[in-house]
């Protein structure tokens, strides 16, 4: 089971994430992929993800600047899709630009939190995020894991 889908291409973001949720236990049950491609072959059970079973993580943790296919339009695919319409998703990015903060929540993300740059404040928004999103969060039943 997956609680947490952290998609990231920066290994270095990935990491201090990582260890931020691993910090409040909460990192035993993350996926971490590199591009949106991955994240997408992920929640569909396709590539090598296509013998997975589990049901949709509690919560994908999505950067909007990414290798393959980028943020939005994995949210795009995942808002269009019966499927995945519920999953929560918050985006998790380094941009600033207003543009891209519309274009998600025109596309129903259900967070944006912009990057911090210092190191400790990304630990403790990383770490603040997880425990909302899967301590505090109430999710659909199609979503809760069994």
């Amino acid at each position: 089971m997956v609680d947490i889908l952290l998609v990231e291409d920066n290994p270095n973001d990935a990491e201090l994430a990582i260890r931020a949720l691993r910090k409040h236990n909460l990192a035993n049950r993350l996926e971490w992929v590199k591009d949106g491609a991955a994240a997408l072959d992920f929640l569909f059970h396709r590539g090598d993800y296509a013998e997975r079973s589990d049901t949709l993580p509690r919560v994908m943790l999505l950067d909007l600047r990414l290798p393959k296919l980028d943020g939005i339009e994995v949210l795009r695919a995942v808002r269009d899709h019966p499927e995945t319409r519920e999953l929560p998703v918050v985006v998790l990015t380094s941009s600033r630009e207003e543009q891209d903060l519309i274009a998600t929540y025109q596309l129903g993300v259900n967070s944006f939190v912009a990057k911090p740059v210092a190191f400790d404040e990304f630990a403790r928004t990383v770490a603040d995020l997880g425990m909302y999103w899967v301590l505090v969060n109430r999710v659909p039943p199609e979503i809760r894991p069994a």
